[in-house]
């Protein structure tokens, strides 16, 4: 708790006190919680141990395909919470990217190297890891079948593979491109946002016309097309070639932002204190890079082309093919349709109902961020324990999420959000509207290492 001077009899501002304490201070309060910040612990709806609960004898097989941040979280919780369990991880992908990191990656801020890790530093030794690539979902039979041919058999499933980067989707787009041409994406790798850096800040330098897109459908970090244009405009301002330049985001539809107070926030923070022009209602269809010209479809202007300087073009991203086309996906004509059909509360499959879903895959109304997967983990073990012990599943997420959006460097607003999108902040005495260096201090200090227990299952 913040200490207030009480003698004078006029109540004092909660964000004024705040903002008058010093970093150290501030740095002290946060580190209390921190863990609060990223479980979102106003949100998850999970349990919240006091003391670890006894582990549950069990021959179980369990097979987790997928591991990033909610694979690896899942399978080191499980690992403490079930004896005897036969738990096998399939994924081929040895290293491991903090994805949170990658717009400042990608606009020069961050080194590379800050994204980067191993797979192999948080893998239990207990599982076994499977180095292949699910190619095929098998629920009926209770099996999945690798890559290289290999049929792997469970009793219970947990699908955490993450989503896809649909580049196939944009004529003339490869994630070769990235980087030369003046085109940007700073999604998936510390290679991409490496190469990024390149096209924002030679952009940075001489100006020019910006062109910043928000792909239509779910993507993943939905505020990371924000930041990069709002850390490009920072950086313009920085070389004194702001003056020479002109700025335009590109939504697909009406809004900036799912949560509606941060959406009319930006309708109005973009072009009023930033100078950036918004184009509601466009999806780009095409690129041509040797010209430096994208191709759009708008709802008001039909089909038409636009010249660029810098182009930060994520693509549509999805489930990736085993799952979209498997029995385990959303139908068509469904919202989610592709994506892993669970239960949004309790993450459990609709109609297998020993298969539960963690993190981007999952088709649910939320965004697609590491604090939704941290929020997802413990609702999946718990939920699959408790379904092992013969118990009805006793978690509920509640569609927790949260983006640290960066407004420039030394700024951020904390936005976190449910199912509802009403606003659940973890430290309410911070306005979430209100760019201010206490989220930034989050985003740098606090985040990465709080992702890292979410990896070796030490969060709730």
């Amino acid at each position: 708790m913040i200490q207030r001077n009480t003698t004078s009899a006029r109540q004092p501002d909660p964000q004024q006190g705040i903002e008058r304490c010093s970093r150290r201070q501030f740095l002290k309060l946060a580190g209390l919680g921190s863990g609060a910040l990223a479980a979102g612990s106003a949100g998850t709806g999970a349990l919240l141990h006091s003391e670890p609960a006894r582990a549950v004898p069990t021959s179980a097989r369990i097979v987790i395909v997928g591991a990033g941040a909610a694979g690896l979280g899942c399978a080191n919780r499980l690992k403490d919470r079930l004896d005897g369990a036969e738990i096998t991880v399939i994924d081929r992908r040895e290293p491991h990217y903090y994805q949170p990191a990658l717009p400042l990656v990608g606009t020069g801020v961050w080194s590379p190297s800050t994204a980067k890790d191993s797979n192999a530093r948080y893998m239990p030794a207990e599982v076994d890891w499977v180095r292949s690539m699910v190619a095929e979902y098998d629920p009926d039979n209770n099996r999945v079948v690798t890559d290289e041919g290999e049929r792997i058999e469970y009793d219970y499933l947990i699908v955490a593979t993450g989503l896809e980067l649909r580049f196939d989707q944009i004529e003339g787009m490869s994630p070769e491109l990235i980087g030369s041409h003046g085109i940007a994406c700073v999604y998936d790798t510390p290679d991409h946002g490496e190469r990024s850096a390149q096209a924002v800040q030679a952009f940075a330098q001489q100006g020019g016309k910006g062109l910043f897109i928000r792909p239509p459908g779910d993507i993943k970090c939905a505020g990371a097309p924000l930041k990069v244009a709002m850390i490009t405009e920072y950086l313009l301002r920085q070389s004194g070639a702001r003056g020479r330049s002109e700025l335009h985001y590109y939504p697909p539809g009406s809004s900036m932002f799912t949560q509606p107070d941060l959406d009319t926030f930006l309708k109005d923070y973009f072009p009023g204190q930033r100078g950036i022009d918004i184009h509601y209602h466009h999806r780009v269809k095409g690129v041509e890079p040797e010209a430096q010209r994208v191709t759009f479809e708008s709802d008001e202007h039909g089909e038409y082309t636009e010249p660029y300087d810098l182009l930060h073009i994520p693509p549509p991203m999805s489930a990736p093919e085993p799952v979209r086309e498997s029995a385990l996906a959303w139908p068509e004509g469904e919202a989610d349709a592709g994506w892993l059909e669970v239960d949004q509360h309790s993450l459990r499959h609709r109609r297998y109902p020993n298969v539960f879903g963690a993190g981007d895959v999952c088709g649910v109304p939320v965004s697609k961020t590491s604090a939704s997967a941290k929020s997802m983990i413990p609702v999946v073990v718990d939920n699959l324990v408790d379904v092992i012990a013969e118990r009805e599943p006793s978690a509920a997420y509640s569609g927790y999420t949260s983006c640290p959006l960066i407004t420039e460097v030394g700024e951020a607003m904390l936005i976190e959000f449910n199912y509802d999108l009403d606003m659940v902040p973890s430290f309410p005495f911070i306005d979430p509207l209100k760019p201010q260096w206490t989220a930034w201090v989050m985003e740098k200090w606090l985040l990465h290492p709080t992702y890292n227990a979410m990896l070796r299952g030490r969060i709730s």
